[in-house]
């Protein structure tokens, strides 16, 4: 495929993460406007993000099979056209629990894009163009999860939480609809990815003794992968716990912003591209474990940060923070890329998506639910504990497994496709 070929898949892709991201988390910044409409506390309120994010960690392995036996240019298109057109209807939702039913489709859906999207560029590119590529995908994701929550809070104000929302899944419709009509679908014949199972007869392991060692240093690997799984999971669930409760913290006295206004946390994100395109050599100039760790630790500094009263150590502590996460994220989906056996690295990316995922849902409510009853300073204490246990595992991992290089730092076509 050429330049021109290379290009055009870059950019549907790119279109198709847009309108993921953006559908996928434009209600985090209305969850106000939205508990009020329905008579919710937070916890009932967040919901609406946490069902979202459940439902595609669920269905990310499934529907990665699924495309592996009818194509994964079919599956992203639904992944892309289906929750785009789903998006018209939250919004005219008669009831909170028919809202749910809808966000739940939704992610289900966007779970083919996440699960897929990366398979699809080896796929079409190989590896010789794939870096550039993937980097577009993620840039696309990365943009949309930030544009669809700075859209949907500022359009909150004039339009209330049900036009933004529908203005939201408009873009997203706009954005799908290209990523449909520009998709290839054959691949190159030469990109084609061989099985990633069943080495040649040449490879199998001797019965006996010589298998024993191979037993025990594939048991080895996946239990140190668990770690990073575990710190995917435990920071996932820490840093959308925060922002799916930083709509009424920042709606509150003493800040008391109005929904366009406390929307503009989420540039905080672009702190979280910066850091964690640093990640990387960070990793490999101090290793995996003290780079990890020192991540962790600043986004727990960052938490404590946004406990001020003062708006400005607040936005301070909401830049820290998000810096801080998206490192330990980049780090530690490396680890698990890095450390997987090499048949075993799609498997491995997966339960990777599946924890991550099931944190946002599980780790974003359950923290929406203690702001609501305990408050913001409560909220903080218990995310600093799943950090600070994050950490704890990574350090009891580098003492039972020390790792064997100071590296491990992904390059950008090792990478998947999670936004935050």
């Amino acid at each position: 495929m050429g330049g021109d070929g290379t290009r055009r898949v870059s950019a549907a892709v790119a279109a198709a993460g847009l309108s993921s991201f953006a559908l996928l988390y434009s209600p985090q910044p209305v969850l106000p406007q939205l508990a009020a409409a329905y008579g919710l506390d937070p916890g009932g309120a967040s919901l609406a993000v946490g069902v979202a994010t459940g439902s595609l960690a669920v269905a990310v392995l499934p529907l990665a099979w699924l495309a592996g036996r009818v194509g994964r240019r079919r599956v992203i298109l639904w992944a892309v056209l289906v929750p785009a057109v789903l998006g018209l209807l939250p919004p005219l939702a008669p009831s909170f629990p028919v809202l749910l039913v809808l966000r739940a489709a939704q992610g289900v859906a966007i779970a083919g894009f996440a699960g897929v999207a990366a398979a699809y560029l080896a796929d079409q590119l190989g590896t010789s163009r794939l870096a550039g590529a993937v980097g577009a995908m993620i840039a696309g994701n990365s943009v949309g999860g930030m544009l669809g929550r700075l859209g949907a809070g500022f359009a909150a104000g004039p339009l209330g939480w049900q036009g933004s929302q529908l203005a939201v899944a408009a873009v997203a419709l706009l954005c799908a609809g290209f990523a449909a009509a520009t998709l290839p679908g054959a691949p190159r014949p030469d990109a084609a990815p061989g099985p990633e199972t069943a080495p040649g007869p040449e490879a199998a392991p001797e019965p006996g003794a010589a298998a024993r060692p191979a037993t025990r240093a594939a048991g080895r690997t996946w239990a140190v992968l668990g770690v990073p799984v575990a710190v995917g999971g435990l920071a996932m669930g820490a840093f959308v716990a925060v922002y799916n409760a930083a709509g009424f913290r920042l709606a509150a006295p003493p800040i008391s912003l109005s929904p366009a206004a406390a929307s503009l946390v989420f540039l905080s994100y672009a702190m979280g591209t910066m850091s964690s395109a640093a990640a990387g050599r960070l990793t490999a100039r101090f290793g995996r474990t003290a780079a990890l760790v020192a991540a962790l630790a600043v986004t727990v500094a960052g938490s404590l940060l946004t406990a001020h009263s003062a708006l400005a150590v607040v936005v301070t502590g909401f830049a820290v923070l998000t810096a801080g996460f998206f490192a330990a994220h980049a780090i530690a989906n490396a680890w698990v890329t890095a450390d997987a056996p090499p048949h075993a690295r799609g498997r491995a990316a997966g339960i990777y998506t599946l924890c991550y995922y099931l944190g946002s849902g599980a780790g974003g409510t359950a923290g929406a639910v203690v702001y609501g009853h305990a408050g913001w300073p409560w909220l903080i204490a218990m995310t600093c504990g799943w950090l600070l246990l994050a950490a704890l595992l990574v350090l009891a991992a580098h003492r039972a497994h020390p790792p064997r290089t100071a590296g491990g730092a992904a390059t950008p076509a090792a990478a998947t496709v999670q936004d935050a």
